[in-house]
């Protein structure tokens, strides 16, 4: 994923969204005229917001989980959810 702009794995679009992410995760001035131009190429402005919202949401509840030290396959308390899906097993 840290190499995401030279892989064949990912369209224009999707390498759009990555720099995007990258800018709300690491490093704001990324934010510029041009990636702004190609988010714009790619995505409405009601899908920006939408993605913006879900990269950051996201993060955060990353970061939540990490900061309560809960990793993959835990369980959470007294229930029965885990992180990982049922069927991953």
């Amino acid at each position: 994923m840290l190499r995401f702009e030279d892989s064949d794995r990912f369209d224009d679009r999707q390498k759009a969204a990555l720099r995007y992410t990258s800018a709300i995760l690491w490093d704001s001035s990324i934010a510029d005229d041009d990636l702004w131009a190609q988010l714009h190429a790619y995505f409405t402005e009601p899908e920006l917001v939408e993605l913006g919202f879900f990269i950051a949401l996201t993060s955060g509840q990353q970061r939540w989980i990490k900061t309560l030290g809960i990793g993959h396959r835990e369980v959470l308390g007294d229930t029965q959810v885990g992180l990982a899906a049922a069927d991953s097993e």
